[in-house]
């Protein structure tokens, strides 16, 4: 996994869980969901360059 993919996963998975608990916090659906949906790009982003360094070896 190249590092800038890395952190650019790891990024959005960590903007996601902040927009949630905010969302959550202020009882705001909307945030919460969007918070749901970044860190589900982020895990999404990890799983592809995961499979890219797989079929690399």
């Amino acid at each position: 996994m190249s590092a800038n993919e890395k952190n650019q996963a790891r990024t959005e998975q960590a903007k996601g869980k902040v927009k949630e608990a905010a969302g959550r916090a202020t009882g705001n659906e909307r945030l919460t969901a969007e918070g749901r949906t970044d860190q589900a790009k982020g895990d999404a982003r990890q799983a592809k360059e995961k499979a890219k360094d797989a079929f690399k070896r």
